[in-house]
């Protein structure tokens, strides 16, 4: 049912911005595919092996659709139908607790109302920001902390989060 939802959506509206893990994109761009829930199939992560290929579709899908694809994983992907930035930001642990992508999702929401002029701009500064934000997070962790508390610190890291920290850790390759 999500899935024939989203189909749904993609005929009906033109979204500005579709965001997903690298199995439900793919899902989206070919009718059919291999998602599990919100986690990607390990036959499709995206890795240094399989990147420029990854980048290639994001661009085709963007060219399709006229949105920003947002691909979210160990590697993130912003791209438009000429570009696309690599972002090398996060911690594995991001994966291992609930609520990271909806955070993201609230976050690019912000930043695109923001920066209206400059919506692929705005989309790879906060992947870019919330990928830090986990970096944070994880560097407050001592060994007695567990995944609620690495959640709460990635939440204190977006409250406490400048443009100062952004322009200073953002880690992206245009390509």
């Amino acid at each position: 049912m999500r899935t024939q939802t989203a189909y749904k959506l993609l005929d009906e509206v033109k979204f500005t911005v579709i965001r997903g893990n690298i199995s439900e994109i793919k899902t989206l761009f070919h009718g059919k595919g291999t998602t599990k829930g919100v986690d990607a199939d390990v036959v499709d992560i995206v890795t240094y092996e399989t990147l420029s290929n990854a980048v290639n579709f994001a661009k085709q899908f963007a060219a399709n659709t006229g949105a920003v694809i947002v691909i979210t994983g160990a590697i993130d992907i912003v791209a438009d139908k000429t570009k696309a930035c690599v972002i090398q930001n996060g911690h594995p642990m991001m994966s291992k607790i609930t609520g990271t992508g909806c955070m993201l999702s609230a976050m690019m929401t912000a930043y695109v109302v923001a920066n209206q002029d400059d919506i692929f701009g705005a989309v790879v500064a906060s992947v870019c920001a919330m990928g830090m934000c986990g970096e944070i997070a994880h560097s407050r962790l001592t060994s007695n902390d567990g995944n609620s508390t690495y959640r709460n610190y990635i939440i204190d890291a977006v409250y406490n989060f400048d443009a100062k920290q952004l322009e200073d850790g953002a880690k992206y390759e245009v390509r």
